[in-house]
């Protein structure tokens, strides 16, 4: 077999044991172990007046009752703030078990220990706790209304105002020909990955130290966490990362409550403790994300070119705002997508609201921003009479102005500066594939049987790869086995496939003989975790540094066997030859045994090493500035981000009568530079796809104005089936990024960025009715298409002074301009949902 993987469809090395039942979940671990549950609060927002366990003390099994006032230390105090920025006015986190007050449904109260699960809920249904039940504030209209308060010390319920902006926005808007404002929406949605949150903990009080096994996206953060809140030594502190079924963003967040509270109880009781989330927990206990009100107000020329754009965006971080202000970070800066505006404003306020917390879900903030900008450019070819691809294209970066600086500061700190693509040519194909140019025929066609179907469009810029840092440590064995490993974490992205492709490549060695290993810190201690589309980039390089080192190493060694000037040497098969004469060779396997000085010989390999064997030189038997053994590591640390693009393009039908959509067919074209393995990088796109077809037309949270959650479980939350998600034509384009050695960048989230953009865009054209928020249901177009007004915010309106209405005529739509700030909506809670 080649040794040349990197850029090889190979089929993925980790299914065949996953597919056959041969997984290690968190759930599969510590079947002895003590189990934990919690009281959850029933309340959105409620003060605890008493907590009453006398029911629940003589129930056989129970091993401990904990509250707030149990915690001692820093355990008691609030969960740390991950990501400090200096826009936060006035950050807050949670508890591990309340104190004193609950602000959302599924808050944690107290946790029970007990001999198994059933006990243990057993336990927790005879705990009483008695609140006083406080004025919920539930949704982004009554928090920005701020006649209640989610924190009683954040005025207005605002926990952060962000300002971004080049140039002089209102003025560009005010001088342009031409010029509209319009609102627009995205709900609430959830990742929902099939596996729940889960941490098992065991003590070992011989050696004072603690082996935690977390269903997390970020093993190392959690032992630093874990360790800090114990007041342990880093080192004595262990998590493991098993199988993980899925993460999508909600176990980037650590540490959770569980990750400190099963730990600490382990070490106290100085027993196993495990606890693995149900599914009701996880939908009120654990994340979501997506919900954002956007005030546009742009300014163009006659050929859609966008001269100022000043966008307002309300954003709901939920409760409370452990991983900062990341989202709206990524959605003021990601807006811009692939097009130079001539100067942009983003003013972001992020509201505190009696719900579960917000934060990452796959795409992260780029739908949001993707959704408005994408909604703006077809406001414009509207408004121009002019086609959705050709505004765009006016308004792209040409192929030739890379490095191109935005101007703004993403959210690793770092400038926004795109450093390689080609949007034209991404468009071109992009309209290509989905058969663009033709579709008018197409709509003619279907018109005379009744069929109303239309076509739409999304294009994106990803920022991946973010920092700091990760790493790599390879190291080839005796046998020849290559062993890799990286501290960041897996959860269905194919790692032990790609990482394998890159030291197979990197060390020219067979692919069968690469073992990859994530997510232990017993294996490498120093990583920072998979979220941003970054492990490719990140661990991916660093791997490929660390096999760099490896094979000079080797072919240093090699060339004294040899005879040989390494720079004559090459490897092939795992084995090292002269170049154009494979005869004078010798394998790693041997390589490995020499690189290695031994006093005793254990078999024959080993006699080669022995210090008779290797000590006829004048030298040490291991020279200086080397170490023994043939191995490893290094780490990558980029400058700033790569910038994926890509585009989408999907044709829908809109049934006349019943106003369901189904989606007919659905391209995407891609570019996240040199492709590691195509075939998994299409998987990516696929699955994300199918959760941006599920955020456009399925799933959102439902909460009543209590702050209940109405839809909080698979019954109700809608997903989509195999069914309603079309087969995905992809297609790719390769601009190497020349910021890292491999010219890679992401590629896990490019799937779901332009989704309910472009569905939007494509129910649009299909029904002639302005689309401003996602996701839509059947009965909400429905109505929309019976009544334009009845759901959601108006159209876009121009702004131009002269076509204003004036007094008396000023109708609905003058609303739409944010009072403070609020903009007016025909509805604020959504129907429920429907199947």
């Amino acid at each position: 077999m080649s040794t040349r993987m990197f850029g090889e469809p190979v089929a993925r090395r980790e299914d065949p044991r996953l597919l056959m039942g041969q997984g290690r979940f968190l759930d599969d671990l510590g079947h002895e172990a003590l189990a934990a549950a919690f009281v959850r609060s029933p309340h959105a927002h409620a003060r605890i007046a008493d907590i009453d366990v006398t029911e629940a003390l003589d129930v056989e099994g129970l091993v401990a009752i904990y509250t707030w006032e149990d915690l001692p230390g820093r355990i008691g105090e609030p969960l740390p703030l991950l990501i400090p920025h200096p826009s936060m006015t006035h950050g807050r986190t949670g508890y591990p078990l309340a104190k004193e007050v609950v602000r959302h449904v599924g808050e944690p109260v107290a946790m029970v220990v007990a001999t198994d699960r059933y006990v243990a809920e057993d336990v927790v249904e005879r705990i009483r706790v008695d609140y006083e039940v406080l004025p919920a504030v539930v949704g982004i209209e009554v928090a920005a209304a701020g006649e209640n308060l989610v924190h009683e010390d954040v005025p207005g319920n605002v926990g952060a105002v962000l300002v971004q902006e080049t140039g002089d926005a209102g003025a560009a808007i005010d001088d342009a020909p031409h010029r509209l404002e319009f609102r627009l929406d995205i709900e609430r949605s959830a990742s929902m990955p099939l596996e729940g949150r889960g941490v098992y903990a065991r003590w070992d009080s011989d050696d004072e130290s603690l082996r935690v096994y977390s269903s997390t996206q970020a093993s190392t953060s959690v032992r630093a966490a874990i360790a800090a809140k114990l007041g342990l030594a880093p080192g004595k502190v262990e998590v493991i990362a098993p199988d993980v079924g899925g993460g999508f963003g909600v176990k980037i967040v650590h540490p959770w409550p569980e990750e400190v509270l099963v730990p600490w109880a382990a070490r106290l009781l100085d027993r196993e403790v495990k606890w693995a989330e149900d599914r009701r927990e996880h939908f009120v206990a654990a994340a979501h994300e997506r919900g954002q009100a956007q005030f546009v107000r742009v300014g163009f020329d006659d050929e859609g070119r966008v001269l100022g754009l000043d966008v307002r965006i309300l954003h709901d971080h939920g409760a409370y705002m452990p991983y900062g202000i990341i989202i709206p970070i990524v959605t003021s800066t990601q807006l811009l997508g692939p097009y130079k505006i001539g100067a942009y404003r983003a003013e972001v306020t992020s509201l505190y609201t009696n719900t579960v917390i917000v934060t990452p879900y796959r795409g992260a903030g780029r739908p949001q921003g993707v959704f408005c900008m994408e909604r703006t450019m077809d406001r414009i070819a509207d408004h121009l009479g002019r086609d959705r691809a050709d505004v765009r294209e006016a308004n792209f970066i040409g192929p030739d102005e890379f490095p191109y600086d935005q101007g703004l500061t993403f959210q690793d700190g770092r400038p926004l500066i795109y450093d390689s693509g080609d949007y034209p040519e991404l468009l071109r194909r992009v309209k290509e594939l989905i058969g663009w140019d033709g579709f008018a025929d197409r709509r003619a066609r279907a018109a005379p049987s009744g069929r109303r179907i239309g076509i739409g469009l999304g294009c994106y810029v990803e920022g991946t790869g973010v920092g700091p840092y990760e790493g790599g440590h390879v190291e080839i064995d005796t046998s020849g086995r290559v062993h890799v490993a990286t501290g960041l974490t897996s959860q269905g992205q194919g790692h032990q496939t790609v990482f394998a492709q890159i030291a197979a490549t990197e060390l020219g060695v067979p692919i069968e003989n690469v073992q990859v290993t994530t997510g232990d810190t017993r294996r490498f201690g120093y990583a920072v975790g998979t979220f941003a589309s970054r492990a490719a980039v990140m661990s991916g390089n660093a791997i490929a540094l660390a096999c760099r080192k490896v094979r000079d190493k080797a072919l240093r060694i090699a060339a004294e066997a040899l005879e040989a000037d390494p720079r004559d040497l090459d490897i092939t098969d795992g084995v090292v030859h002269v170049k154009g004469d494979p005869t004078s060779a010798v394998p790693l396997r041997t390589v490995a045994v020499l690189s290695n000085p031994l006093r005793y010989a254990f078999d024959e390999e080993a006699a080669r090493a022995t210090q008779f064997a290797v000590g006829g030189s004048d030298g040490p038997p291991v020279a200086e500035g080397e170490e023994p053994g043939l191995e490893g590591r290094d780490y990558y640390s980029p400058i700033r981000s790569t910038f994926a693009a890509g585009m989408h393009a999907a044709i829908v039908e809109v049934d006349p009568d019943t106003a369901e959509i189904a989606v007919l067919r659905y391209a995407v074209l891609h570019d996240c530079g040199r492709l590691i393995n195509p075939m998994v990088v299409e998987g990516q796109i696929h699955g994300g796809v199918a959760q941006g077809i599920g955020g456009a037309l399925y799933e959102r949270m439902v909460y009543d104005e209590s702050g209940q959650l109405l839809n909080a479980s698979f019954m109700d939350f809608l997903m989509p089936y195999a069914t309603e998600v079309p087969r995905i034509e992809t297609a790719h384009l390769e601009t190497p990024s020349p910021l890292n050695p491999l010219g890679i960048k992401g590629a896990g989230e490019a799937g779901v960025i332009p989704v309910s953009a472009v569905i939007a865009s494509a129910i649009e054209d299909a029904t002639g009715i302005a689309v401003a928020q996602m996701p839509l249901s059947p009965s909400e177009l429905f109505h929309l298409m019976r009544d334009p007004s009845a759901v959601g915010p108006s159209p876009a309106r121009p702004c131009d002074p002269a076509s204003e209405p004036q007094g008396e005529e000023a109708g609905p739509q003058e609303q739409l301009k944010p009072a403070g700030l609020l903009g007016e909506r025909g509805t604020s809670t959504p129907p429920a949902p429907e199947r």
